[in-house]
């Protein structure tokens, strides 16, 4: 076995000789000075006058809630963010619209003007009467088509050809990205009149694949328009498009429905004769509410730890 040598000054003579430490104060005033300088050199450019250290921040408020109009939904996240994007996804027949429903009402209820952009043309005024909406105070908007829809092909696709198809199928996409390039100038123009209480987008039964041909950079403008506001933007889709632009993200579907054909005679007269024979109406169906994501700032105190769904039932306008 080998040893190593050990030396000491004792050994070899000579003392150890150490550097002396600075102390810990003295190099924190050299630091703190030297931040001011820097801080100084740069509020005297024009353009940078507004930095300030991260520690003089302030933090940035709560946002305020407000109801969706659903006490269970309320109980869940805590209510609507003003200022902030919530996005509500789910299928069809999934409860999606009975929440945007109740949500505008609640909203007119208040006093407040809404605004509803309807990408698909999907709204029913009958239902958001019976929800309890002030029609006075809502601002409708419907983007229109330019193009012929696919309920009328043209003789050529009635014929069979294969390049008709495909020619119909790509008028049907330039038909939801005209309805979507309305649905967005119509937006910016509105969250920049900052008057509105509640913007909806309705994306429902805009299909998924040109959903997500939305520009991320249009969420983003979005998320910074209504951000110091007092509007709450929601969007219905059923799909998350938004990312991390959205504040709240919430997934609604039915678990349980009730369908009777008896009231189909009562209602027959007032709704399309082209329905088959053997069609039923939905009465009520009862949604369960799934919080998915939340960004906001604030602890939702009502919100139980344990909880992350809410059931809450929805009656059809001809259910009485």
């Amino acid at each position: 076995m080998s040893a190593s040598p050990v030396f000491s000054s004792v050994a070899t003579g000579r003392p150890f000789i150490f550097a002396p430490r600075s102390s810990s104060r003295a190099s924190a005033e050299k630091t703190a000075k030297k931040t001011a300088e820097i801080l100084a050199h740069v509020g005297a450019i024009p353009k940078l006058a507004a930095v300030v250290p991260a520690s003089r921040l302030d933090v940035r408020p709560a946002p305020e809630m407000v109801s969706s109009g659903i006490p269970q939904l309320d109980l869940l996240t805590g209510g609507l963010a003003r200022g902030c994007l919530t996005e509500i996804c789910g299928s069809a027949s999934s409860g999606r619209t009975s929440v945007l429903l109740f949500a505008l009402a609640r909203a007119t209820q208040r006093g407040e003007v809404c605004a509803l952009v309807d990408a698909s043309d999907a709204f029913d005024p009958a239902s958001a009467v019976a929800a309890g909406m002030a029609m006075s105070r809502l601002l409708w908007v419907r983007c229109g088509e330019k193009y012929p829809s696919r309920k009328h092909p043209s003789p050529a696709l009635r014929a069979g050809s294969r390049a008709a198809e495909f020619s119909e199928w790509n008028l049907e996409g330039q038909r939801w990205e005209l309805q979507l390039g309305q649905m967005l100038k119509v937006t910016d123009l509105l969250l920049q009149s900052n008057g509105f209480g509640m913007i909806a987008l309705d994306l429902g039964d805009v299909p998924v694949q040109s959903a997500r041909r939305i520009p991320l950079a249009s969420w983003f403008r979005f998320r910074r328009a209504v951000e110091h506001t007092p509007t709450a933007l929601l969007v219905l889709e059923q799909q998350p498009i938004a990312g991390s632009c959205s504040s709240v993200l919430l997934r609604v579907s039915a678990v349980r429905s009730q369908v009777s054909g008896k009231k189909l005679s009562a209602v027959s007269s007032q709704l399309s004769g082209n329905r088959p024979a053997h069609s039923e109406l939905l009465d009520q169906f009862e949604i369960t509410a799934e919080l998915l994501r939340s960004r906001l700032e604030r602890k939702l105190e009502r919100k139980p730890v344990q909880s992350t769904t809410a059931n809450f039932k929805s009656r059809a306008a001809w259910a009485g």
